[in-house]
């Protein structure tokens, strides 16, 4: 579980995350959703400690992230942000095996390979896994940087933004590996997400921010709610339901 105590952060002097609690349920595919600018990214950067908050606790599992060390952090959480880019001549193999440094310091044994050919499959990379990154589309070095996150094999995965880059067919093949990271393993996922139609089918809660502040917190169901959308993006979202999934029509 992921404790978040009254929270701040302010760049410049302006206010990114204004006393922001919440409570993330383990387990579970959280999704935060909101504007540019809500603070989305910021708060879970916070909770992966890239980013120092500036007042306010947080905690996972009972434990102080502050007062965490860095490499028992790395075993407890994975974040995939935003901008990924490296420079590096790496194959995607090579890139995914780094998700094992926190165990094996860059001296895999063979359940560290295991770990990479499980998350090299997980995210149908076999065929490509020789290939330099320089050598894929967008899409593809974005499922080799997530193939990285799950070979880390951590508790907690952060995920800013993973649909970057990602056609349709990718975009769920992702959102379905997410949900099964979770219903099969017992994973627990903190991801921002832009489409809400995504936000609302496979996740167990959403938290919704504006400005900084959270709207609103829970159930998807319950997020996804004409009121809610209206006064998270200013706008008249229609809503259907299909299938027993609440769908957006905001064209």
């Amino acid at each position: 579980m992921v404790d978040i105590k009254n929270v701040f952060k302010s760049f410049n002097q302006k206010k990114v995350i204004e006393d922001v609690s919440l409570t993330i349920e383990k387990g579970k595919i959280t999704s935060f959703i909101g504007p540019n600018g809500a603070g989305k990214s910021t708060l879970i950067s916070m909770v992966s400690r890239l980013i120092t908050k500036d007042n306010g606790d947080i905690s996972i599992d009972g434990k102080d992230i502050m007062k965490t060390k860095n490499n028992e952090l790395a075993k407890k959480i994975s974040i995939l942000k935003q901008s990924n880019s490296i420079n590096l001549k790496l194959t995607v193999r090579e890139l995914v095996s780094f998700g094992r440094f926190p165990y094996s310091q860059g001296k895999l044994n063979n359940y560290d390979w295991e770990k990479v050919d499980e998350a090299i499959d997980y995210m149908e990379l076999r065929d490509m896994q020789d290939k330099f990154l320089d050598q894929l589309s967008g899409g593809q070095r974005q499922r080799a940087h997530i193939a990285m996150v799950i070979a880390q094999d951590t508790e907690y995965i952060l995920l800013d933004e993973p649909l970057n880059n990602l056609d349709m067919r990718h975009s769920v093949q992702i959102m379905k590996t997410l949900r099964n990271l979770v219903d099969e393993l017992g994973k627990t996922v903190l991801i921002v997400i832009h489409d809400i139609n995504f936000a609302s089918c496979y996740s167990d809660n959403i938290v919704a921010l504006k400005d900084g502040k959270v709207v609103k917190q829970g159930r998807a169901c319950d997020v996804i709610d004409k009121c809610v959308l209206k006064d998270i993006y200013d706008m008249d979202i229609d809503i259907k339901n299909i299938d027993d999934k609440r769908i957006c029509v905001y064209f």
